[in-house]
C-alpha cells in the first residue's frame, strides 16, 4: 500500500511573476508504506495537464480511478515497484506554462527542476529521477527530459502536444472571434479575467493565449503580452512567429544532435497517443516516432484506440515500466 501526504514551499523564484500567481504552494507526495523518508527511492514526478495541478490527479472523477487509488491497485496487483510519486502544483491564471521558462508567464521550469526538486530531496531521499503526464503535462516531461539536464533518466508522455501545425492552429479562430467581439487581445483578456465563471467555450481561446505565452512571448506587447503567429484579420502566418513555436515542437527539436544524445541516455522514453484524439496530436506522435526510428533511438509508442480525454487508464502501462526502468 500507498500512503499520501504533503508540504509547502514558499517559493523565491516565483515571486514577481508577472501574473501575480501564488508563490505559496502545495505538493503531494505518494509514498509506499514501510519506507522512511531517508530510505533512498525511484521518484516519478507528475505533471498535469493544461487547466489542471498536481491535486488533480487525485481528484474524484465518475468511473474512473484517481492516481492514488490506482497505485494501490497496481501495488496490491505485485505490477508496480516501489517508487515515490511527486505531484507539484503549477497552474497559473492563463491554465498552465508548458513546464518552461516565460517572461510572460514565469520561471516554471526553473522553479520545478531547480528550486522545488531540492527541496523535494532535502526531505526525501531520492536515487533516480523520471517525469510522466498526460497533455501539457506529457509536453512537459518531453520537454523537460529531453531538453533539460540528465536528471532525469526516463519519461512517459501519454497525448503530448507534438506536431504544432495540426494541434494549435485549428484554435486560433477561435480565439480571434473573441478579440473581434471585445475589440482587441488586451480587451478580451481582460474580459476574462473578470468573467466568473469562465466560459467553458472560452477554454481553446484561453488555451492558444497560454501556449503564445509559452513560445511567444514579448513584454512590448500589452497584456498578456505575446505575439500572435497568425494575422487576426486574414489568418496569415506570421513566419518569423510560428519558427519560434515550431522550435519547441517535439517532432522539431528531435532532429537537433544534442537533443538525440539526450535521448539515447534515457532508459525509457514512452510515449502514446489516441487514433481519435481530438487535437490531431496522433499524427505529431506518429512523426516523432518515425524520426527516432530514423536516428535509430529506442523507444516505446503506442496508438491506442480512443481519444484525447478519460484516458488515465494508460498509466497501467506506463507507471510500471516507468518505475522498472528507474530501478533497474
Amino acid at each position: 500500500m500507498y500512503h499520501l501526504e504533503s508540504f509547502w514551499h514558499q517559493s523565491q523564484v516565483l515571486e514577481g511573476n508577472p501574473l501575480s500567481d501564488p508563490t505559496r504552494r502545495q505538493t503531494f507526495v505518494i509514498t509506499p508504506d514501510g519506507y522512511s523518508d531517508s530510505q533512498p527511492l525511484p521518484a516519478i514526478w507528475m505533471l498535469a495537464s493544461f487547466l489542471n495541478t498536481g491535486a488533480s490527479f487525485l481528484s474524484f472523477r465518475p468511473w474512473q480511478e484517481n492516481l492514488w487509488d490506482r497505485v494501490n491497485r497496481l501495488d496490491a496487483e505485485g505490477t508496480l515497484l516501489p517508487v515515490r510519486f511527486v505531484l507539484p502544483d503549477v497552474f497559473t491564471s492563463l491554465g498552465g506554462s508548458q513546464f518552461l521558462d516565460s517572461p510572460a508567464i514565469g520561471p516554471y521550469q526553473t522553479y520545478l527542476f531547480d528550486e522545488l526538486l531540492a527541496v523535494f530531496e532535502s526531505r526525501y531521499a531520492t536515487s533516480r529521477r523520471g517525469l510522466a503526464g498526460t497533455s501539457s503535462g506529457g509536453y512537459g516531461a518531453l520537454v523537460s527530459a529531453l531538453l533539460g539536464s540528465s536528471r532525469f533518466s526516463g519519461v512517459a508522455a501519454h497525448a503530448a502536444d507534438m506536431g504544432f501545425d495540426w494541434c494549435y492552429l485549428p484554435d486560433f479562430p477561435r480565439l480571434f472571434d473573441l478579440m473581434r467581439r471585445y475589440q482587441g487581445l488586451s480587451s478580451f483578456w481582460k474580459a476574462f479575467g473578470e468573467a466568473s465563471p469562465k466560459p467553458s467555450d472560452w477554454i481553446p481561446a484561453i488555451n492558444v493565449l497560454a501556449m503564445a505565452a509559452a513560445y511567444s512571448p514579448n513584454l512590448s506587447a500589452l497584456a498578456p503580452h505575446v505575439d500572435l503567429p497568425l494575422d487576426p484579420s486574414t489568418l496569415a502566418l506570421d513566419v518569423d512567429c510560428w519558427h519560434r513555436w515550431r522550435k519547441w515542437d517535439p517532432t522539431i527539436f528531435i532532429d537537433r544532435a544534442e537533443v538525440q544524445e539526450r535521448a539515447r541516455e534515457l532508459s525509457l522514453l514512452y510515449f502514446d497517443a489516441g487514433a481519435s484524439d481530438q487535437y490531431n496530436l496522433q499524427y505529431g506522435a506518429q512523426l516523432l516516432s518515425q524520426k527516432l526510428s530514423h536516428y535509430g533511438i529506442d523507444h516505446h509508442f503506442e496508438l491506442f484506440e480512443g481519444g484525447h480525454f478519460g484516458t488515465q487508464s494508460r498509466f497501467d502501462l506506463s507507471l510500471p515500466r516507468l518505475a522498472k526502468a528507474l530501478t533497474d
